[in-house]
Order: structure tokens, then sequence, then C-alpha cells
């Protein structure tokens, strides 16, 4: 397709193992043109998540601008998840360091001028805290209208959180950040990481099937999520690799993807540590306030494997 047909793509990431894959996916998507990445805090520390980042992109042979950004959040203590992914992220595969250096240029400030140069033309895509994003705020409100849509890989809708009872880790890492987002008046689908257990996750068939595909992309997939792979079944119990980012992306790249979706209003708890980052949703409007995201609450299962393969291949 050629590239003034494509959609425009701008991921902002604290990229650890599934967020490689879901790069992977966008990059390797025949109708779609990944514009930058900007990094954020969150998963691993500042300048190891942009290591992440441009190792991937060597893998996927991209030229692809990098983008530093927030080293933490907005006001709370960093937090990262290396009982997750492993100290690098990466589930400490010790690969090569990447080919080339991040831009000079700050995240805020490259987000900024991308999306005004651009107004409604590029979907921005979050797989992580939203630190950045509500930084970018704070300076030029606008850029809510720039944004021509906004995929949030965050939250847990009116279910059970990853991190506390309450609450999803990229929204509980930053959740002044994520209100601040929600707040905004930026059109915004929001993809819980529920929706990335049960029948989503990956098989250990499907895992020795993509393996099969015997592809650089496919083996770096699978191997930089087996630490993320002991630790979905050690502490979340389930059976299968949940890769919350790519399924994230996957409904970014075609929404039919998620079979039931809705228009609520969604808050973010701020004031206890019982339920920080709770992502409240008004699923019955009893606040009677205007929507502010689209919520996803299922997936096709099939649907999302076939795109994930169809990227590694």
């Amino acid at each position: 397709m050629p590239a003034e047909s494509r959609r425009r793509f701008i991921i902002d990431t604290d990229t650890a193992s599934d967020d490689a894959v879901a790069i992977i996916m966008a990059i390797q998507h025949p109708q779609v043109s990944v514009e930058a990445l900007s990094i954020v805090s969150g998963n691993v520390p500042l300048p190891q998540a942009s290591i992440n980042a441009r190792y991937t992109l060597t893998i996927c042979d991209a030229d692809i601008p990098v983008y530093e950004g927030c080293v933490g959040p907005m006001q709370r203590t960093a937090a990262h998840a290396e009982w997750f992914h492993g100290p690098d992220g990466m589930g400490d595969m010790n690969y090569p360091s990447p080919k080339f250096d991040a831009r000079d240029e700050h995240a805020v400030d490259a987000l900024i001028r991308h999306f005004s140069n651009s107004p409604q033309e590029i979907d921005l895509i979050t797989l992580g805290p939203l630190t950045n994003i509500a930084r970018v705020l704070e300076r030029e409100p606008q850029f809510a209208e720039w944004v021509r849509h906004c995929y949030v890989m965050g939250g847990a809708a009116c279910t059970v959180g990853n991190v506390t009872p309450a609450a999803e880790y990229n929204i509980w890492c930053d959740p002044e950040a994520a209100r601040l987002v929600f707040h905004s008046g930026m059109p915004i689908t929001m993809i819980g990481w529920e929706l990335s257990r049960g029948n989503a996750t990956l098989s250990d068939q499907e895992i020795q099937s993509i393996r099969a595909i015997n592809t650089d992309r496919a083996h770096f997939a699978m191997d930089c999520n087996e630490h993320a792979l002991r630790a979905v079944r050690e502490i979340q119990g389930e059976a299968g690799l949940a890769l919350a980012d790519p399924v994230a992306m996957a409904v970014a790249l075609d929404e039919r993807v998620c079979t039931h979706r809705s228009d609520h209003f969604v808050d973010i708890s701020c004031d206890t540590d019982l339920t920080r980052g709770m992502t409240v949703v008004d699923q019955l409007n009893v606040t009677r306030k205007p929507p502010n995201a689209t919520v996803c609450w299922s997936l096709d299962s099939s649907y999302w494997k076939n795109m994930l393969f169809s990227a590694l291949s």
C-alpha cells in the first residue's frame, strides 16, 4: 500500500517484552506506518525501555525515530515490573546493544511537534503509563484535538486488577496522569488487561507453532517473553502466555477484534492506596456524565492470534 494511504501511528511505550511484540505487529502491518516511538518509564527504567525499543526496531530492520520521555510518574515514586518481565524487561536474554541512538529531542516535545503538524491524521497507541501524554496535555491542552484516536492499553473494566485487587499496572503507576488523559476530551478506546486472559492466552502448542514459523521476529517474540510466561502462570494463574500490549495493538490495528464495546464515563481513582489506579467505569450511567471513552469488553481470540501469527511470519 502506498505510504500516503496507510494509517499513521505513534506508539508511546515503556518497552518490555510484550510491548516489543506489539511494536512488531504495528511495524509489520501493511496498512500502517509507524512514525515514531516515544518512551516512558514504567515496566523498566527509562534508559532500559529505550534500549529495548531500539533493539526491537533493529530486529525489524525499521528506521523509526525513538524519543525518550519522562523518567517517572507525575507525583508518585516510580515502581517498575522487573518481577514480571525480568530485570532488563526482556527476560534477561542478553540481547546485543541497539545499532542506533535515541533522538536528542524529548518525547513530550516530539509528540507536540508530530501531532501539531498533522492534526487529526495520526493515531496514538499507549502501551505504558500515561505520563508522557499527560505532560503533553499540561503544555498543550489542544493536543487532545490533534490526536485522531488514542488506544490505551490500560485499566481493568469492572474486573480484577493485576498489581492490586483494584488496579491494572499502567494506570496504577501514574493514576494522576491517567486521570488527566481520560478527562482531556481526547477520543479514547480503553483496552483493559483482562482481554488478554483466558482464551486470548497463547497455549504451549501455539507458542511452539510460533517458534516453528522460524523467523527472527518469531523467535525473539517468544524468547523475550519466557520470564513473563512463568510470571503469568505462577502469579496470575493463567495456563498460557497473556500478552496485554499485543492484544491492545490488535484492537488498534483492526477494531473488529473487539467483539463488544460501549461508550462510558471512565474516571481514575487517585485518592486512596486501596483503589489507587482503579478505572471506574460508569457502566449504568449513574453519574449522568457524558462518555469519555469507548470500553472494550470482549475479544475475538482467534482473530487476534491470526494477526499475531501474520506479523511474525
